[in-house]
């Protein structure tokens, strides 16, 4: 869809999400024992007989939390405090978050992992505040107090049990710095804000692309991209979720330099001409690695325009902001209204598939920020 202005979007964004994408996620979305629905189909019908992740859990509750803060009037409450009763009591135990629940919201898998970990602290933060519930804080304090055995003398954190390491990643650490960050905000404890400032300065120090101002994916033990293909790969939504990142959490000049230089790299090299989208993956010379393109990038995109247009506001961030709604919108146009398509081909169709419930946070995330303006 197009748009002639901020105020077109934000009218559009809010009838959206509102009307069709919240009450949906809320009704077919949660399952009969409170849970969150991995997917919904095209039929319109929840995927109820799906493992559940832990980490789509912690997502939802942040997602119907922000709804929330955002006025919508649904059963935003009762929806995240059911589903945090059940993240609390068989989610996190002893300080340390299960990976996988079955179908009838069992824990099934225990492995630890950072980007679970990550997740599930955001989620704590955002319930603890919206829900007033000391008992979410408290149960991150003790998820922050085991990680101090996670942390590594190299920088960063162990990634858990799931992955093996190397290759180390920046996107779990990326998420940590979120969920910190989003504990410093609410909580006195000044451990928080210290864990977010070691890993911003992890990224600006260590996982940053000095030559290019990109940040690729996959490093090795000291912090240094893999060699060879592996260690080439950007992936555009990760600079400009990072660029936001940096934009909202620090007022140092430094940060914002960093910021702008991975939006300039993921602007140049890493939206579609064509189809007016963010793509999947570049290499750090800007070749492209793959051209499809996810729904979450999209809404990095909007994300980092709109925190650049609150610093500098001008027609140029204007348009952009605009630019990278309408592409986002083009996910919505789902033969169930408040869902979406997940993966877009690069001839602009898109894959047939469930709509997988994890997209739902990156959405409520950009539409929050657009809704703020």
């Amino acid at each position: 869809m197009q748009f002639s202005s901020i105020a077109e979007a934000q009218n559009h964004a809010r009838q959206w999400l509102f009307e069709y994408a919240a009450p949906l996620w809320s009704s077919t979305g949660v399952l009969a024992d409170g849970m969150f629905a991995e997917k919904i189909g095209i039929d319109g019908q929840a995927k109820g007989e799906m493992d559940r992740r832990l980490r789509v859990q912690a997502r939802q509750i942040y997602s119907f939390c922000t709804l929330g803060r955002m006025g919508w009037k649904g059963p935003w409450r009762e929806t995240a405090g059911t589903a945090l009763d059940i993240l609390l009591s068989r989610g996190v135990q002893n300080g340390q978050c299960v990976n996988l629940f079955s179908p009838a919201g069992e824990v099934i898998d225990r492995s630890r992992d950072l980007y679970d970990h990550a997740f599930a602290l955001f989620a704590l933060a955002h319930a603890g505040a919206a829900l007033d519930r000391q008992d979410a804080l408290e149960t991150a304090e003790a998820i922050r107090m085991r990680m101090a055995d996670w942390r590594r003398v190299e920088g960063g954190y162990w990634e858990g049990d799931l992955t093996p390491c190397p290759p180390y990643r920046q996107n779990p650490h990326m998420h940590m710095y979120e969920a910190s960050w989003s504990h410093h905000q609410i909580s006195p404890n000044s451990a928080w804000g210290k864990m977010a400032d070691e890993i911003r300065e992890l990224f600006i120090g260590r996982l940053l692309d000095g030559a290019t101002g990109a940040v690729t994916e996959y490093f090795d033990e000291d912090w240094r991209p893999l060699p060879g293909e592996t260690g080439n790969i950007v992936e555009p939504g990760h600079c400009l979720e990072w660029a936001w990142l940096l934009y909202v959490t620090s007022d140092e000049a430094e940060s914002h330099a960093v910021a702008d230089g991975l939006a300039a790299f993921a602007r140049k090299y890493g939206i579609c001409a064509e189809r007016d989208i963010a793509i999947n993956e570049v290499y750090r010379d800007g070749s492209i690695r793959d051209a499809g393109a996810r729904l979450w990038p999209q809404t990095e995109r909007l994300k980092a325009a709109i925190a650049r247009y609150q610093l500098t506001p001008g027609a140029i961030e204007e348009k952009e902001i605009i630019r990278a709604y309408g592409g986002l919108t083009h996910y919505f146009s789902t033969p169930v209204r408040g869902s979406w398509w997940d993966r877009m081909e690069t001839d602009g169709s898109f894959v047939q598939e469930a709509a997988p419930a994890s997209s739902f946070y990156h959405i409520v995330c950009a539409l929050n920020e657009l809704n703020k303006l």
